[in-house]
């Protein structure tokens, strides 16, 4: 199992990515200095905290604690356009075949009614790292090898690193704003949402961010979410970078929609309007664009259906917090299920990205839900 992870190194496919790796060592209790290799540990009888130290030969050593970890050595040095040195973290789930005790992972995200997490961050200066929140899913319920899609939440980075991939835009999930990264290090498919500064401790959905991944295509809810890991990966130093306290919590008996629900129009008994702001930026044969819907009417909007047409030689190749779908110049955008209801006053974005054959224009009218909307 170990082999592909070192020729893909040795290929210098892999740029980043926390690679799953096997997890030997035992379940030591709390408060332990680990520096073998892959050695890990349990705490709390419900996460597993590992060295997983799998792209040096130097030296790395954590010390556990009963909330987390810190990393007290780390001798590894990578150039910082290449893979990171190691992926020191803590998880709930299966992690090549080494589980987390009483864990419901593998469950298929259809079956996902919540999944939740909190994490804090300890961070140091004069490092070179990223600090990472890894989701992982397979088409199957694997507990072994590597799997074929990895969403990154980058919560800090810090150096000449980027993520795997180049850049597809923005969006807003667990109320913030992220840079959107799409790729594949040759070994399995990635998405990475990079803050645009450090976040020392986040508490959020993490089905949100699954099912933006779905949006985008490239899961389904047959899919399995296999496991949940928050840590580091060090490029250059990092003595002292800490998670400082992990939870997570997956339950099951849920029902995540494939498809989002229609649109529908605000109930009777309360006026309709609508505003919408169109920011775009194109290049030569391409171009993204930013949506902001906001609700002007006296009514709630419980579901949301936005029409228009994009000027000729715009195709739209991929979206984010919408599904949009295009027929000829005509395009459809609907909610997905954290922004279908709009408060009066209240606002929903997507995004998408498309191609460009011509000059830019943008779309000069639009409609939500039947109701023709005002320009912002």
């Amino acid at each position: 199992m170990k082999r592909p992870l070192r020729a893909l190194l040795a290929a210098g496919l892999l740029l980043s990515g926390s690679l799953f790796a096997v997890a030997l060592g035992g379940t030591a209790s709390a408060d332990t200095q680990i520096c073998e290799q892959y050695g890990s540990t349990t705490i709390q009888g419900r996460y597993v905290v590992q060295n997983n130290r799998w792209g040096t030969t130097a030296q790395q050593c954590i010390n556990v604690t009963s909330t987390g970890f810190e990393i007290t050595t780390q001798n590894g040095s990578n150039p910082t356009n290449g893979a990171p040195t190691a992926y020191p973290s803590v998880f709930f789930g299966c992690h090549y075949t080494n589980c987390s005790p009483g864990t419901n992972l593998p469950i298929q995200v259809s079956q996902i009614s919540s999944a939740t997490s909190s994490i804090n961050y300890r961070y140091v200066s004069g490092a070179t790292y990223n600090a990472s929140y890894d989701i992982w899913l397979d088409p199957s319920p694997k507990r072994d090898g590597v799997n074929q899609m990895e969403i990154m939440i980058w919560l800090n980075r810090q150096g000449s690193i980027q993520p795997i991939g180049s850049r597809v835009g923005n969006t807003t999930l667990a109320g913030r704003t992220w840079e959107v990264w799409q790729g594949n290090n040759g070994g399995n498919n990635v998405i990475s949402y990079v803050a645009p500064s450090a976040i020392s401790s986040l508490n959020f959905s993490v089905l949100e961010f699954i099912n933006d991944v779905r949006n985008r295509g490239a899961i389904t809810n047959s899919w399995y979410l296999t496991s949940i890991q928050a840590g580091f990966e060090p490029w250059q130093g990092g003595a002292g970078l800490a998670v400082t306290s992990f939870s997570a919590n997956v339950n099951g008996g849920g029902n995540n929609p494939t498809t989002p629900p229609p649109g529908t129009t605000p109930p009777p008994g309360g006026s309709s309007g609508c505003t919408v702001k169109y920011t775009p930026n194109s290049w030569n044969n391409g171009f993204t664009a930013d949506v902001q819907i906001t609700n002007t009417g006296s009514s709630t909007i419980n579901g949301w259906t936005l029409n228009y047409t994009l000027p000729s030689g715009q195709t739209v190749t991929n979206a984010w917090n919408a599904t949009v779908s295009q027929s000829g110049s005509a395009v459809t955008a609907r909610n997905v299920g954290h922004n279908g209801s709009i408060a009066p006053g209240g606002t929903a974005s997507f995004g998408y990205q498309g191609t460009l054959n011509g000059s830019y224009s943008s779309p000069t009218s639009f409609s939500l839900n039947g109701t023709s909307c005002s320009r912002s």
